[in-house]
């Protein structure tokens, strides 16, 4: 087997108010892209690491993450374009692993809970079950239903599919002119079925200022600051 891991981290942030990537806030003496990256590298599962980012932080990036098998790819305007440049670069490969790099707190029983899944069934995703109840809003914002709490799952990363199955799903989304924001949809379009598997309320996306400490309350809980 040949996996590669694909680490998204050409986002802008804007939610943070800030004039840099988030991924180069700082975590427990760490940044965000450093401790997401780390999370895969330092596995022997993974033979190979791509990290997408913006033009602006590829030289910051690289002297951050010095890995031998980690390489930087350029990102696209959306989430699709980004895994895209980074399936182009890609040679040979079993199994595409996708993560957002804004979830640092990644543990790697989660993606090794997630790729035997996947070389089960050849898609799966990491995700929770919901814990509040979801409600259905009409144009008005109006309740408009209710659906059942027990077959919700919030999905997160990583997502992990088989090459070959993940590379027609891109092309019939690139031919059929759409851009998805999530890869487990892209795939369930080409009518493949993607499998939810049972991850940790921890693996939060970093996302607003608040959760600075929020993750860093995680680590220091975890023994990892």
């Amino acid at each position: 087997m040949y996996n590669v891991a694909v680490i998204l981290g050409a986002g802008n942030g804007t939610r943070m108010e800030m004039n840099k990537s988030k991924m180069l806030l700082e975590i427990g003496g760490k940044t965000v892209i450093e401790r997401s990256v780390e999370a895969f590298a330092d596995m022997p599962e993974i033979d190979e690491v791509i990290v997408v980012c913006r033009a602006c932080d590829m030289e910051v990036f690289a002297d951050l993450i010095t890995d031998e098998n980690v390489t930087f790819v350029i990102g696209g305007s959306t989430r699709q374009q980004s895994v895209a440049n980074a399936v182009e670069t890609i040679d040979q490969c079993d199994y595409i692993i996708i993560h957002d790099g804004a979830r640092p707190l990644v543990t790697q029983k989660a993606i090794i809970n997630t790729l035997d899944k996947a070389q089960m069934c050849g898609a799966a995703a990491t995700g929770v079950t919901v814990k509040d109840t979801i409600k259905i809003v009409d144009n008005d914002f109006a309740i408009a239903g209710t659906p059942n709490r027990n077959n919700l799952v919030s999905i997160q990363t990583p997502q992990i599919f088989d090459f070959n199955l993940y590379k027609k799903a891109l092309q019939k989304a690139q031919a059929d002119n759409m851009d998805y924001t999530d890869d487990c949809q892209l795939v369930e379009k080409l009518g493949a079925k993607v499998f939810a598997v049972s991850g940790d309320y921890d693996n939060i996306k970093i996302t607003t200022k608040s959760d600075i400490p929020l993750a860093e309350n995680i680590l220091a809980m975890r023994g990892d600051l």
